[in-house]
């Protein structure tokens, strides 16, 4: 039988391949196309293609019935210009694979080489390739396909590479992994008027700055509170530039963050509400649009004591974190519906950071990354 180490090359190789042709969120038709070739080396007993989009299933059946357990990894890339200069840099001038999903696309395409020269004893291991993660849509758009509502999941799991941590330390969270995230586009009209004779007119500006200092009120940064929320404003506009004109219409835009579903809601209704209030005070009329949302990952205990036995099995360093990660990752739709987890892999202290224009996923996490998912279905099926 061959050896896993002997296929590494061949998975650092598919890596190298995906980033150098990376894909947008929701396009991730070629990438698509080269996970299946690779999966048709090792044929799973089922195959789903054009799940969501762009998703791909693969199912190892067990030679017993037992749980079925899913691992996922995402398709998408970013859309950044890559400043790296190695041979496999990026042929698309302004995307590129900045969040590492190239390195779990290989890690999960390990896995199922790994399922495939050694049959589960029990149960389904069932592996899924998601599009459209960066921007939040992807996991909705799976969780809503036939193909995908027919699979009866016991526990769901995902990694995450992470840089500032060391290579192949495992990082785990009971409780809430990685935050709630969405953003709010708030749109207001007014009235146009001569910049000579404002009162005429009704300007968006003064309710936009009350806008960004009232929502600045709501900021709860201490990660150990329950509360603890994260407004930024990221984007702003109103009126042209014609100095003789006083503005009729504008529009803002900020992303917030909080720790959970619910803390999540409970602000996001706050927020709808000072706004109606703000632009009645002001006069204006206002559309409020929610965008790039992404449920909060929350850790079930069960789900995260298997990783934690597995990564003890294996001999892998643990770090247990304390407070959650403030970015958003939409396998958190996946863990409200399943018992499930997410936990972090160390890509290395001096890896520059996730999204930033000189990442690369290291390879020399692979190989953990493929093993421990490959020891968390066994040790669920072993207690089975």
């Amino acid at each position: 039988m061959e050896n896993l180490n002997n296929r590494l090359e061949s998975l650092i190789r598919l890596r190298k391949e995906l980033h150098k042709n990376p894909e947008l969120s929701g396009k991730e038709t070629e990438t698509a196309k080269r996970i299946i070739s690779f999966l048709e080396q090792y044929p799973p007993d089922e195959m789903q293609t054009n799940v969501g989009g762009t998703g791909i299933i693969a199912i190892y059946k067990g030679a017993e019935e037992g749980k079925s357990i899913l691992f996922r990894c995402e398709l998408d890339a970013l859309p950044i210009k890559e400043t790296n200069s190695f041979e496999h840099k990026s042929i698309k001038n302004t995307i590129s694979h900045k969040c590492g999903h190239d390195g779990h696309m290989a890690i999960l395409c390990g896995l199922a080489s790994e399922l495939y020269h050694q049959q589960p004893e029990k149960g389904n291991v069932v592996i899924l390739f998601q599009p459209a993660e960066e921007n939040g849509s992807g996991a909705k758009k799976v969780a809503y396909d036939e193909k995908f509502k027919v699979l009866k999941l016991d526990y769901v799991f995902a990694l995450h590479n992470l840089p500032e941590f060391a290579k192949n330390q495992i990082v785990v969270k009971d409780g809430t992994f990685s935050c709630a995230v969405k953003s709010i586009i708030i749109r207001l009209k007014g009235k146009v008027a001569h910049a000579a004779e404002p009162e005429n007119g009704i300007n968006p500006a003064m309710a936009i700055a009350t806008m960004i200092q009232q929502f600045d009120l709501k900021n709860q940064y201490n990660k150990s509170k329950k509360d603890f929320a994260v407004i930024t404003p990221v984007y702003s506009s109103f009126g042209q530039k014609a100095y003789g004109v006083s503005a009729g219409k504008g529009e803002v835009h900020f992303t917030i963050r909080c720790q959970t579903n619910d803390e999540m809601e409970r602000l996001s209704k706050e927020l709808e509400n000072l706004t109606e209030e703000i632009a009645k005070i002001n006069q204006l009329e206002f559309k409020i649009k929610w965008t790039d949302s992404f449920h909060a990952n929350e850790n079930n205990s069960e789900a995260n004591h298997y990783i934690k036995n597995a990564s003890k099995i294996l001999v892998l360093d643990v770090v247990e974190k304390d407070t959650p990660f403030s970015w958003g990752e939409d396998f958190g739709l996946f863990t409200q519906h399943y018992p499930g987890a997410m936990f972090g892999l160390g890509a290395g202290q001096e890896t520059p950071a996730l999204h930033h224009s000189d990442y690369d996923f290291p390879d020399e996490i692979i190989l953990t990354g493929i093993k421990l998912f490959h020891q968390i279905s066994k040790e669920i099926n072993h207690a089975y």
